[in-house]
């Protein structure tokens, strides 16, 4: 669930389920971002968009697979989001280009693609200083250039991206703490569905998690792209794709183990 206000947010989360799992809950939250195409009363933030040309810094190769170029979905200007995301950004990578493996090519090549393979996804970043636009090589597709308004928010993570021992709950009453959230937040355990977001927590309504967790904690969600008919981008039955990265990798601005996944219904 995302919310305007982080005092209601934990005033709901205490109401809920209880004063200490309340505050457990809420401290898990996270600063994040909707993304919807600007308009004007909603103008661009910073240079941000969907589709469009990637910006590279001149020279960057643009990044392929088995001789596949890889299609750029989404750019994110750092620089425009770090005023709300503070301490949530712990490096300044500048541009963010983000990229997954779908070329434009008849079907019985593309379902011969690897799509597993970590390099069908990448997140190049650029220093917006230096930074050229760059069109896509055939066969890769080439999206609409969509500028887009971050609108912040303050986002909680929903039933599956929690785990036992992040919350206390009654193990008489719940099968685990996914049927705590599940059942006393009902229906404001989920973040966005069927919406495009940055950073925060992504919307995993598909009953299994999106931010994998190592020995330091839940990934760091990057981005969340849903179908987009406008845009001309889909994936399955109401799909969403997610980027996200390792805590550390995030904090040491290490962008190349950044991972791409795809989930429909």
């Amino acid at each position: 669930m995302e919310f305007d206000d982080p005092v209601r947010m934990l005033q709901i989360c205490t109401e809920r389920l209880g004063e200490r799992a309340g505050r457990q809950f809420a401290a898990m939250a996270r600063r994040g971002f909707l993304l919807t195409p600007s308009t004007g009363t909603a103008p661009a933030t910073g240079r941000c968009r969907l589709g469009g040309p990637a910006l590279l810094e001149p020279g960057a190769s643009w990044p392929e697979l088995g001789g596949f170029p890889l299609s750029l979905h989404a750019v994110l200007d750092t620089d425009a989001l770090v005023p709300w995301l503070g301490d949530e950004l712990p490096t300044r990578p500048g541009l963010l280009n983000f990229f997954y493996l779908d070329p434009d090519v008849p079907y019985e090549v593309y379902r011969k693609l690897d799509l597993s393979d970590p390099g069908a996804c990448r997140v190049i970043p650029a220093d917006p200083a230096r930074a050229v636009e760059a069109a896509a090589p055939e066969p890769a597709r080439s999206y609409p250039a969509t500028p887009v308004h971050a609108a912040p928010v303050t986002m909680l993570p929903d039933c599956w991206d929690v785990e036992t021992g992040d919350v206390e709950f009654d193990e008489d009453e719940h099968w685990g703490v996914s049927s705590l959230i599940l059942t006393e937040m009902d229906g404001l355990d989920g973040n966005t569905a069927d919406c495009h977001a940055a950073f925060g927590w992504p919307d995993t309504s598909y009953a299994s998690p999106v931010t994998r967790r190592d020995a330091d904690g839940p990934a760091v969600h990057l981005l969340q792209l849903a179908s987009d008919g406008e845009l001309g981008w889909g994936w399955g039955d109401a799909g969403t794709m997610y980027f996200t990265i390792p805590v550390k990798a995030f904090q040491a601005g290490d962008f190349g183990q950044a991972e791409a996944s795809i989930r429909c219904c």
